[in-house]
């Protein structure tokens, strides 16, 4: 008699992103802002120094885990001003790569700033 034997691809493991690795790499020497978000940050008037204070002082909210080619997250903290800010970012190993970073909006935001309103029909 034949066995078949039925042999199924690994399932990929997610990866979790933890606050503690993007507070650990936080210096200017390690963050890379893509062209979007440079241009984004300078609209807004959000500078590097507000983007490395919101990662030690915030917290990861949200994950995105299915981003290419790094999962990423996105992040609350506060400036050095304390204003509330949100940051999507992502790191390998050696470096903090900053997707882009905004004020939220307290018409779309709880006023935690953590979670979305629900949208009214």
């Amino acid at each position: 008699m034949t066995r078949l034997l039925s042999i199924t691809e690994p399932k990929e493991v997610a990866i979790i992103l933890l606050i503690d690795d993007f507070q650990r790499i936080c210096n200017e020497e390690n963050i890379i802002i893509t062209k979007h978000a440079d241009k984004r940050l300078l609209k807004r008037g959000i500078t590097v120094d507000d983007i490395m204070n919101a990662i030690r002082t915030g917290e990861i909210i949200k994950q995105y885990e299915d981003d290419k080619p790094f999962p990423s997250c996105l992040l609350l903290g506060s400036t050095e001003q304390n204003k509330f800010i949100h940051i999507v970012a992502s790191i390998d190993n050696d470096f903090l790569f900053i997707i882009t970073a905004y004020y939220p909006d307290e018409h779309v935001w709880e006023m935690d700033f953590k979670n979305k309103k629900e949208r009214k029909t």
